[in-house]
């Protein structure tokens, strides 16, 4: 007993120190210091240490759990970090940030890299609005069109489809080296306030344009009176620009091309481009690129409000662009009738109405630029607006005629060149190609041109009591000539197929036939609705038109002449 009390004693009066000393430590000292001969003090005591090393082991993981969970539970109840948009650092340590449309200036927490954060970034702010965290870009955002590009690098876009208003935006990091140009698209970050990624407009630049063959006036017969009013008119100013200033005389921007369909109105644009090409390359003494801007009307027009004004702001924006680079730029418009039509005061709004008047305002913008033409094509040029055909705008009216009789000749002579196969037969009968090709051009056209029962096509009775019969010769075309041609040749490979062994080309009686059956598969007349656009091809007035009777190849009279009107 007064052994115990005396422990108790000492007990009471041990003061611990304050260590870190680990129980398993402690416990190791005293399995050293016990005395050898007691074994059963030994099992007691690695007893002991192994229960000490199961609590630790317990206790490290309740402490695990305990930190996980209060982890958790900071997640949990803390408040949600906001997301803003980076926009640049004014000073170090502070960054400029939108949130929404409010922008702050926020501290930028000082375990951040200020120097990673990219101009469009999402960054997360927390409660005190600082920044503490980099998100990198958004994956989405709204596309819209570049409407303009500003010189301290800003882009006006388009907040609406239409284009009719705007708001200027900062570009992002990636696009600070970027060239944009007025037309393209880019992404915006859902706040609106950067644009974070590019899409070059193809329609705009590159949709447009078509490559330029090598076409000399001299491979386009027939035109001669057309041909010398566009190089009078376009080609003169751009050769001689010294003597223009003297006179002051602005350069001519716009000419129509009008007349019967496959005369070759396209085929004049097309050569005009690439010769006066070349003539301006000489002028200059250095090397000058034609863009060539092929626009179908058809393809302009487009249901949804504003969106064809837009397509010609484009096309003309693009045509400034690559004549700023020092292109020779050509604006070709394909059936010009189609989205220029003269403008109407109905209760319902045609697409002209507001189709004409940007067409005349983007016109006006081409005075500056010497180095521009806009060629107009089309069949009915009485149906295009006369605000678009005034002097200023388009200021020569140039009519591509059908072709006469040695205008078709030299036409034939173009698509039957040396190098197509002629029958020998032929070949021997005239001694030599040369004069086999001539043979079979004169007699060709002797037979489209003569004027016989068999070449009747149709007659015109007029309302003061005339008729008129048109002949094959007076529905002639280009187009005509060198369909007739591609089916000579087409009979010629025919015969080659069938009989491998002989050499074949052309006989005249292949281009007699062609010529029949281009024209009987042409013997296709237009409803009575639609006649006066086709008397109109035929260069007839409908006033003064009764009506038309086509005439059917051995019909041998009157009686079986159908009336169409």
């Amino acid at each position: 007993m007064k052994r115990d009390r005396y422990q108790e004693d000492k007990y009471e009066e041990f003061q611990p120190p304050e260590t870190s000393l680990r129980a398993l430590t402690l416990l190791d000292e005293i399995l050293r210091a016990r005395p050898p001969q007691d074994a059963r003090l030994l099992n007691y005591l690695l007893l002991l240490r192994h229960q000490l090393e199961v609590d630790e082991k317990q206790f490290q993981e309740a402490q695990k759990a305990l930190q996980e969970y209060e982890q958790v539970y900071e997640k949990l109840t803390s408040p949600a970090n906001r997301i803003g948009v980076y926009l640049g650092s004014p000073a170090d340590g502070v960054a400029m940030i939108a949130v929404g449309d409010t922008e702050y200036y926020a501290n930028i927490d000082p375990k951040m890299d200020a120097s990673t954060l990219k101009v469009g970034t999402r960054v997360r702010i927390n409660e005190a609005f600082a920044v503490v965290g980099d998100l990198g870009y958004h994956p989405q955002g709204p596309i819209v069109k570049v409407q303009e590009v500003l010189e301290d690098g800003r882009l006006r876009v388009a907040s609406d489809p239409q284009g009719m208003s705007g708001r200027l935006v900062l570009r992002g990091h990636d696009l600070a080296e970027v060239t944009i140009k007025p037309g393209d698209e880019v992404r915006m970050e859902p706040n609106l306030k950067v644009a974070l990624e590019h899409f070059a407009q193809r329609e705009a630049r590159d949709y447009y344009f078509e490559e330029v063959p090598e076409i000399p006036w001299s491979a386009i017969g027939g035109q001669e009176d057309a041909i010398r009013v566009i190089r009078d008119t376009i080609e003169l100013p751009l050769l001689h620009p010294e003597l223009f200033r003297k006179f002051e005389k602005q350069p001519i921007k716009g000419i129509l091309l009008y007349g019967p369909p496959g005369c070759g109105k396209t085929l004049i644009g097309k050569a005009t481009a690439y010769n006066l090409t070349q003539e301006y390359r000489r002028q200059l003494g250095r090397d000058v690129r034609e863009y060539f801007m092929y626009i179908s009307g058809p393809k302009i027009l487009n249901m949804w409000l504003g969106e064809s004004e837009r397509m010609v702001r484009e096309i003309f924006a693009a045509a400034r662009e690559k004549a700023r680079e020092g292109n020779l730029v050509f604006i070709f418009i394909d059936e010009a009738e189609s989205i220029l039509r003269v403008r109407n005061s109905g209760r319902f709004t045609h697409i002209s109405n507001t189709v004409v008047p940007q067409f005349c305002a983007e016109m006006d913008g081409l005075v500056s630029l010497e180095n521009v033409v806009v060629m107009l094509t089309s069949n009915r040029p009485d149906y295009i607006d006369p605000a678009i055909l005034r002097p200023g705008r388009i200021d020569r009216k140039v009519k591509v005629a059908r072709p006469d009789k040695q205008a078709s000749r030299d036409i034939l002579a173009i698509y039957l060149h040396p190098n197509i196969p002629l029958d020998p037969a032929t070949v021997r009968e005239y001694g030599s190609e040369e004069a086999a090709r001539e043979a079979l051009l004169d007699g060709a056209i002797e037979y489209l041109w003569r004027k016989h029962p068999e070449t009747e096509f149709v007659q015109v009775y007029l309302r003061n009591g005339g008729v008129e019969t048109l002949y094959w010769r007076d529905m002639v075309s280009g187009a005509l000539i060198k369909s007739v041609v591609d089916r000579a040749k087409e009979f010629a490979i025919r015969r080659a197929i069938e009989e491998p062994s002989v050499e074949h080309g052309i006989r005249p009686d292949d281009l007699k036939r062609a010529i029949e059956m281009e024209y009987r598969e042409n013997e296709i007349f237009p409803k009575s609705d639609v006649m006066e656009d086709w008397l109109k091809l035929i260069d007839y007035e409908p006033e003064y038109v009764a009506s038309v009777k086509p005439i059917r190849p051995g019909s041998g009279g009157d009686d079986l002449r159908r009336t169409v009107i």
